[in-house]
């Protein structure tokens, strides 16, 4: 599942390259946490979070089937670090 998720979000980004995703699975979920360059944000998060939402959909669905639940979690960068436009998060 964890290629599954690293697959679906390089795909979306500009620097595939900085997509990295952290599994946990438990008895009774899978967890990822996912982490992308800050400019690629937008791009995973898509308009009115509709991508993120499609994603954690499918992820929900995939876990059903094996008796758990999915959880997926979009990491942002720290306040203050800047997001690669010259402007800095808040």
């Amino acid at each position: 599942m964890k290629d599954f998720v690293e697959y679906a979000v390089r795909a979306l980004v500009d620097l595939p390259d900085e997509v990295s995703v952290e599994e946990t699975v438990g008895e009774h979920e899978m967890a990822y946490r996912v982490k992308v360059h800050p400019t690629d944000l937008g791009k995973v998060i898509g308009r009115q979070g509709r991508t993120i939402q499609s994603l954690r959909g499918l992820l929900s669905g995939a876990a059903a089937r094996q008796g758990k639940r999915g959880a997926l979690e979009l990491i942002e960068p720290p306040e203050g670090v800047p997001s690669g436009n010259g402007i800095a998060a808040s």
